[in-house]
């Protein structure tokens, strides 16, 4: 089992779900998150007033998937995600040791 963490811009948030629901993964956490990378934040003007913003807001998508599913979930979520310009993000993927259901006592591939 795998843990796929997804760093994603919040308007790719729809295109993303729907693709992962056309290959069958209908669960996920979506938490809202602030960070940069090489963006490294911008500019805005605000009534006059120009001032730095540092952190920019994205979207943490995590999914928990069967590793034989691992490479077709990161290929939807980048497929999804890519707008080819900087700050689309980043997929991080890491092992499961134990998955549970709590409702059902269900464990690994059952629970997910």
């Amino acid at each position: 089992m795998k843990l796929v963490t997804a760093i994603i811009k919040p308007f790719k948030l729809d295109a993303v779900r729907e693709a992962l629901n056309a290959i069958g993964v209908h669960g996920m956490t979506v938490t809202e998150v602030k960070g940069y990378g090489r963006q490294k934040g911008h500019k805005e003007i605000y009534r006059g007033a120009e001032y730095a913003v540092s952190f920019l807001p994205k979207l943490r998508v995590e999914i928990g998937v069967a590793s034989d599913r691992t490479d077709q979930v990161v290929e939807a979520l980048t497929g999804a995600a890519r707008t080819g310009e900087i700050g689309d993000g980043k997929i991080f993927v890491v092992p499961i040791d134990q998955a549970v259901r709590i409702r059902t006592g269900e464990v690994d591939a059952d629970a997910l």
